[in-house]
């Protein structure tokens, strides 16, 4: 018995002809026997989920640097939202859940540390620049383990292209695209009203108008919204209305929580660590863990190697090291 020939028999008999289905894969970077249980994108799921890092996920920043509350989310608590929120619009669209939920899980796998506070600041010292969308790709592609996790063409397509002017191939992507900003917006007003940082009299009314005056109502309305506006279309899109709404929502996140709010009053801090770590170690690489110091001839230079480094440190590890580093410990005598 082959599950995964029955799986791929059910997709073409239940999902929309538009759906990405998982026996007509571009395949992966390096050829592989297919499994007689998980179809290829069932597979790409697990293999993220059972990644470390998508367990180091659990302790990045996502807006709050280093939060004092244990409900505020994290990178982690994001990409399982993102998920949720997008694997029910693809499955209102009878698209591929399981390509949706892989390229879901793994959007943000090379995120840094204190979220994208960390990611502007090795922008500004890595050459190259710094996109951790890029960093995603590059995570799965080769980090992972040293060899990657040698995801499907598909897979990599949507965590590439999760975020930027570029659109993913597939619907499924568009849809984790989408749905993405849906989550951060929406959990990020929650964590900030927790916060103080706002209140409910500051948020823009027109667009609540709406989008809904709650957090339950918002994220409603606004997958109902993308499902509806993107039925039997060649594209994933919200009405206009509601993009209106949502673009105008974020723009006041922008303005009022992700720069210069009270929230982010540690950024300059992390800022620093961020810069004193790449710039000390790329002129003392025997400061980077052993397993990297191995890679600086074979992995394009100590300073792509000591940006990999930091861009997969947690907030704590890299406060860690900071403090190894840079801060002075008391003299003792044996």
């Amino acid at each position: 018995m082959n599950l995964r020939v029955e799986y791929e028999s059910i997709e073409r008999m239940t999902l929309s002809p538009a759906a990405c289905f998982s026996e007509s894969s571009r395949g992966r970077l390096y050829p592989e026997d297919p499994c007689s249980v998980r179809t290829v994108f069932q597979r790409d799921r697990d293999r993220i989920i059972h990644s470390k890092s998508f367990r180091r996920l659990k302790y990045k920043t996502q807006v709050f640097i280093i939060p004092e509350g244990d409900h505020f989310r994290t990178r982690l608590t994001h990409t399982l939202e993102v998920a949720q929120i997008s694997r029910t619009v693809s499955r209102a669209l009878r698209l591929n859940e399981d390509l949706t939920e892989a390229i879901a899980l793994g959007h943000d796998l090379g995120h840094t540390p204190f979220g994208h506070t960390g990611e502007e600041a090795l922008d500004e010292v890595f050459p190259p620049g710094f996109r951790h969308n890029e960093q995603s790709l590059r995570q799965v592609d080769e980090l992972e383990g040293w060899r990657g996790l040698n995801l499907s063409h598909e897979v990599r397509d949507g965590i590439l292209n999760h975020t930027g002017k570029t659109a993913p191939f597939t619907l499924e992507g568009q849809i984790v695209k989408i749905c993405d900003r849906i989550a951060y917006i929406n959990h990020d007003i929650d964590d900030a009203l927790r916060a103080g940082i706002l209140k409910e009299e500051h948020l823009p009314e027109e667009c609540l108008k709406v989008l809904g005056f709650s957090h339950r109502e918002r994220i409603n309305n606004m997958v109902i919204d993308l499902i509806t506006a993107s039925r039997d279309r060649p594209e994933i899109n919200m009405s206009g209305d509601v993009r209106r709404a949502t673009d105008m929502l974020r723009d006041f996140m922008f303005k009022n929580v992700y720069i210069g709010s009270e929230a982010k009053r540690e950024e300059e801090k992390a800022r620093h660590v961020i810069k004193y770590l790449y710039r000390y170690m790329v002129e003392n690489p025997e400061a980077l863990s052993s397993e990297y110091f191995k890679r600086v001839d074979s992995a394009g230079g100590v300073e792509r190697v000591v940006c990999d480094y930091i861009a997969g440190m947690t907030d704590r590890y890299a406060i860690t090291q900071f403090t190894r580093l840079f801060v002075p410990r008391a003299f003792t005598i044996d």
